[in-house]
Formats: C-alpha cells, structure tokens, sequence
C-alpha cells in the first residue's frame, strides 16, 4: 500500500498473487521521516524479484525506507540476497534502509550469515509503527 500524503490514505501498490504460500504483499505508507515498506507472506526465491522491483524506485527518493518484517513468515536465501541488493542500492543512493519487527527465526538467519551487522536493525521496543 502506500500512503497519499495528502489524504493520508494507504493504496495497494504492487501486490503479487501467487499459488499458495509463495505470496509477498507490500504495504507501502509514510510515517515520521520515512516510508515504511510492511511485508507479508513470504521472501523467497519467487518473490524476491518482487520486493526489489517496489522498493529500489523509492531509494532513489526517499532518506529513510524501513522495511518492516512483522508478517514476514518465511525467508530463504534469494530472500536474503534481495535485503543484501536493497541496502547496496540504499548506501549508492545515500537513502538509510532500515529492518523493523524481525521474528526470531529471520534475525537468526541474518545472524549466522554475518548480514544483521549491516543493517540498523531496531526490535518491537526500539521503533513503534502505526
């Protein structure tokens, strides 16, 4: 979804329907300084094309895009290498990407594959979305 600054309202943007378990949705909406991108579903070799496709345009525009992973319920390796791409994307475009609300399970995974260092990564308690 993203939001009209002027009305405040959230719109879908890019949502990609897939067979089963293999979906992505992102919510796309302003709060504070940034645009917060909310995905639901799962960060897979499928979907990762997906999420870089709708948030690369907004780093180029944006100062400050945090992804928020609450409803994120799965994330494999493409999934990962799609975080990596986007926070190159973000340094080269001087946009600060950030990861909000990670499960266990994914903090783990970017945890042992040394990636959770790279980004800034704020809990439940640290960043309070709408």
């Amino acid at each position: 979804m993203s939001t009209d600054s002027s009305t405040g309202e959230r719109a879908s943007i890019g949502e990609r329907t897939s067979i089963g378990e293999r979906t992505l949705s992102l919510q796309t909406y302003a709060w504070e300084d940034a645009t917060v991108v909310g995905c639901t579903g799962r960060l897979t070799t499928e979907t990762a094309v997906h999420l870089k496709t709708e948030v690369k345009p907004l780093l180029l525009c944006k100062r400050r895009v945090i992804l928020d992973l609450t409803d994120l319920a799965h994330m494999d390796s493409s999934g990962l290498g799609a975080l990596v791409a986007l926070y190159i994307s973000a340094k080269g475009a001087k946009c600060q990407l950030q990861l909000v609300n990670l499960s266990p399970r994914i903090r783990e995974l970017l945890s042992i594959t040394n990636v959770l260092s790279v980004f800034e990564v704020y809990g439940r308690c640290g960043t309070h979305l709408p």
